[in-house]
């Protein structure tokens, strides 16, 4: 039987921040692509260590727009990072599936993502500790 994901918000906190580095340690290699991806993964996890601090029962949601929409129940003001989370959940896919998205990522483009969220990424660690 395949253990069960964790309902824990600090075990997803802790998931997300090593995410975080990973996607600065590929930032400061220049790999675009995978700092787009462990960055998507770092809000992804993030996301769900908030809801899960909030009761939240844990889906396999992927669309951190989604996940964004349902922080705006307990913190409306995270609504702001709509824009910069459809972008960004966008990462995912030009990692992992060849052709999904003909655009080349950038180091700009990530490293601009990923300051559009720190702010998100700050409050909720906030929230959490």
């Amino acid at each position: 039987m395949p253990p069960k994901e964790s309902q824990y918000p600090r075990d997803w906190l802790k998931l997300a921040e090593k995410d975080w580095r990973r996607m600065g340690r590929a930032l400061a290699d220049g790999d675009a692509e995978e700092a787009g991806f462990w960055l998507e993964q770092a809000v992804e996890k993030y996301l769900k260590a908030y809801l899960l601090s909030k009761g939240w029962a844990l889906r396999k949601v992927h669309d951190l727009e989604v996940l964004l929409n349902e922080t705006a129940v307990h913190m409306p003001t995270f609504g702001r990072y709509g824009p910069a989370c459809q972008r960004i959940s966008g990462y995912y896919l030009t990692e992992r599936y060849p052709f999904v998205n003909p655009q080349i990522l950038t180091l700009e483009e990530v490293s601009g993502s990923r300051d559009d969220v720190t702010e998100l990424v700050k409050l909720i660690r906030q929230e959490l500790e």
